[in-house]
């Protein structure tokens, strides 16, 4: 596998090569959840109510998901700024250090939740009913939290590289392998929602040994232990907390809603739930590529801002915003025509009649097109945030995200409920949020980034770690 080269003038096609396998890879780690969510939603007779049970560990799965992507996507664009500046030295640091940070942040996570699980799964929206299948998967799901976090917090320094097609391979090779063991541990085996989670475990494993042997064996900077840092650590954490608040607030996002779900919900909180489940499942295959294009792509501006050259960020910002816009615009069209089919695969052989899984259906294709007409501005918050990290600009991308999340969605979430009594109405506040957002975010950039460059031109210092 080659390494792209960064620094190439023709930026469009160092963003391709970064995006598309990117993107892909992105695709193929949300079809973990969801593979897991249809085979489980299909189970005779107990389908739908566990269903909800795994629905109601979101939350956690995301939770964790978030410290992989602190130290990943924190380290990565210093990492690129480092090669960008001919340092390869420095480069090398940045990874020894996030390796240390991701062994730790793995095992505090793991020691600190399972203590507490039961209480945590009846806090996130669990009923007496669902809570059985919830706690049957997150217990064993926690046990591969040491894969989970190295492999997704690693596979960013092989894009921070130019092994975009390796990150790639990491995260396919984990998914094929889940889809075929899936069905094995769940019908064959009859483990039921622990056999999701058994798969989903195995398939991480695999996936952590592909990327070490990458990260050992086939890459120009390699892994290795030794020149541990606080400071090199506490920039790895600065610039990666505005994904980490991205990723980690969707945790709190989830929570809040289902709790809305349940309280608002007149009785029908574990039907809300199963609709909501399926509602961010098919978001999630948009947002998932979307964060492909916006964070694949970091390493070509990181690169370019470590070497200076600021015309070409400019160009490359507008080729990738217009990449992203181009997405999202064809999955909004197409979210018209597939939003009803995909719904119907998560119900095919549960215990529901006939009308009630047509009542799940059409309230998830209903609201899943809400959410769809906030895809497209979602896409200027993905690319300016993710750009503003990439170029090491945390103090900006910080608060951009948290204006999203925690200004706008959460708020709307919790307080259009309590003002309409209506639990439905907390479907709003995803397109309220993202079309906001998208515009304030898309008004700081316009100001900002030209000083940002024009200060970047004339200094001399490189990047401390």
């Amino acid at each position: 596998m080659r390494n792209i080269n960064l620094g190439n003038t023709k930026t469009f096609n160092t963003i391709l090569k970064l995006a598309i396998p990117s993107m892909i890879a992105q695709l193929v780690s949300v079809l973990y959840n969801i593979v897991d969510r249809i085979y489980v939603g299909n189970m005779p007779g107990i389908g739908s109510i566990a269903l909800v049970g795994i629905g109601v560990c979101a939350p956690i799965t995301t939770f964790i998901t978030s410290f992989a992507f602190l130290v990943g996507l924190g380290g990565a664009p210093l990492f690129s700024m480092s090669l960008g500046e001919k340092n390869e030295l420095k480069a090398k640091k940045i990874l020894s250090n996030a390796l240390l940070m991701l062994v730790i942040l793995s095992v505090v996570i793991m020691a600190c939740l399972y203590p507490f699980l039961d209480q945590i799964l009846f806090l996130f929206g669990a009923s007496t009913e669902s809570f059985p299948y919830a706690k049957d998967y997150i217990s064993i799901y926690l046990t591969g939290t040491f894969f989970s976090i190295l492999t997704l917090g690693l596979n960013q320094f092989l894009t921070a590289q130019g092994q975009s097609v390796g990150a790639m391979l990491t995260t396919i090779i984990g998914c094929v392998l889940n889809v075929i063991l899936d069905p094995i541990f769940i019908y064959v085996f009859n483990f039921g929602a622990k056999g999701a989670a058994i798969a989903t475990v195995v398939c991480q494993f695999v996936s952590f040994i592909f990327v070490l042997f990458l990260l050992l064996k086939k890459t120009k900077i390699r892994l290795s232990v030794g020149s541990y840092s606080l400071k090199t650590m506490w920039r790895i954490i600065v610039l990666g907390f505005s994904p980490f608040v991205i990723i980690a607030t969707d945790s709190i996002i989830i929570i809040a809603l289902n709790t809305v779900l349940q309280k608002y919900g007149n009785g029908k909180g574990d039907f809300y739930i199963q609709v909501a489940t399926i509602v961010q499942a098919f978001e999630s295959l948009i947002t998932g590529p979307l964060l492909g294009i916006s964070s694949g792509t970091q390493p070509v501006l990181g690169y370019l801002y470590g070497a200076k050259e600021t015309k070409l960020i400019k160009k490359a910002e507008k080729q990738i915003t217009l990449f992203a816009l181009a997405f999202t615009t064809l999955c909004f069209i197409l979210s018209f025509v597939f939003s009803k089919p995909f719904a119907a695969i998560f119900l095919g052989l549960s215990n529901m009649d006939q009308n009630q899984s047509q009542l799940v259906i059409d309230y998830s294709v209903k609201y899943i097109r809400y959410y769809m007409y906030g895809i497209i501005p979602l896409s200027f918050q993905y690319v300016f945030v993710d750009g503003l990290t990439g170029m090491g600009q945390a103090k900006y991308s910080i608060w951009l995200s948290l204006n999203r999340k925690i200004v706008l969605l959460l708020p709307i979430i919790i307080i259009f409920p309590i003002i309409t009594k209506d639990a439905t109405s907390a479907f709003l506040a995803e397109p309220i949020a993202d079309i906001i957002s998208g515009v304030v975010t898309s008004v700081v950039f316009l100001i900002i980034v030209p000083k940002i460059l024009r200060r970047q031109e004339t200094s001399k210092e490189q990047i401390e770690v």
